[in-house]
């Protein structure tokens, strides 16, 4: 498997991980008003369903551009730039998914807890893609 192979593979499964996560938060109620597939929906005019392969598919995009510039991307180890990654998809959601969704920019509308919680799922998002990356590349 090539390395964007690899990156796509990383980035499915952190997606994995990061809706697990966010699906355990909507589970014990916390932040009910961030829900990030809802705003998908809406933004895209589609069912739930349709919103989570798109999701998906943008995990799998991050993944895809991880590898292509895993080079460039600073950082000692593959975990720690996909932690770089993540931090970025993050910022890229605060400042354009966010207010394009209605939420305002860094989702302020939504509270406080809304940008430290995307930025916490993004940097899981982003260590789990650089591990898996990692890895893939270590077994193939």
């Amino acid at each position: 498997m090539g390395n964007v192979g690899r990156g796509i593979v990383g980035g499915l499964v952190a997606t994995a991980v990061m809706s697990a996560l966010m699906l355990m938060k909507a589970a014990m109620g916390v932040l009910p008003q961030l829900d990030v597939i809802a705003m998908l929906a809406g933004m895209m005019g589609v069912s739930a369903v349709i919103a989570w392969v798109v999701h998906f598919m943008i995990g799998g995009i991050w993944g895809a551009l991880f590898a292509l510039g895993y080079g460039v991307i600073p950082g000692g180890g593959a975990v720690v730039k996909g932690m770089l990654v993540g931090v970025g998809a993050w910022l890229l959601m605060m400042v354009a998914v966010m207010p394009m969704a209605g939420a305002g920019f860094f989702g302020m509308q939504l509270g406080v807890m809304a940008p430290v919680m995307t930025l916490v799922l993004h940097i899981i998002f982003g260590a789990v893609m650089g591990l898996v990356y990692d890895k893939v590349g270590r077994t193939a």
